[in-house]
């Protein structure tokens, strides 16, 4: 291969390119799960970096490194910052973080959501964090108030139905 096609800086500067992943400016409330989900990302991404460490001496190992090893400097810093919120503790009767809410829509669907950390949250699967629009919306309100979920397409008013915690 000719040398014109071998880009030299990029083999020696591996890593040197890898953007640090922001940290969120609000406080980093988590539930038990979330705290739980964060301890086990950090182990997983021990025993990425211990297998990588050892088997690894080629540049595309060694970017898998750097990015792992920022993953875990990420990790590190929000299990640090974390503040455990234990959804025992919370009021049943208004929404705060760490409840499930049971709510119905202007067209009368149900939708049921959970209101926990950044880094816990996952839409696919109801798990809205709590400086959301939707969350914002529904924390310190009380079955059978009514509020507005203002959404780039369009608001939608949901009533709650239900409040409760999962331990």
């Amino acid at each position: 291969m000719s040398r014109a096609f071998v880009n030299e800086e990029r083999f020696e500067q591996a890593g040197d390119d890898i953007v640090e992943r922001p940290i969120s400016e609000h406080p980093n409330y988590v539930t038990p799960t979330g705290a739980l989900e964060l301890q086990t990302l950090e182990e997983s991404l021990l025993a990425q970096l211990d297998t990588l460490k050892d088997t690894t001496e080629d540049t595309f190992g060694k970017d898998k490194i750097a990015e792992i090893e920022r993953d875990l400097r990420y990790v590190r810093a929000r299990l640090d910052s974390a503040i455990l919120v234990d959804p025992k503790t919370q009021s049943h009767e208004t929404v705060l973080f760490g409840a499930t809410v049971e709510v119905k829509d202007g067209e009368g669907a149900q939708h049921t959501f959970h209101v926990v950390g950044e880094d816990e949250a996952d839409a696919t699967i109801n798990k809205v964090s709590w400086v959301s629009p939707l969350a914002k919306a529904l924390l310190g309100q009380k079955i059978g108030d009514t509020v507005t979920w203002q959404r780039p397409v369009g608001d939608i008013t949901l009533e709650i139905l239900d409040i409760h915690y999962e331990s």
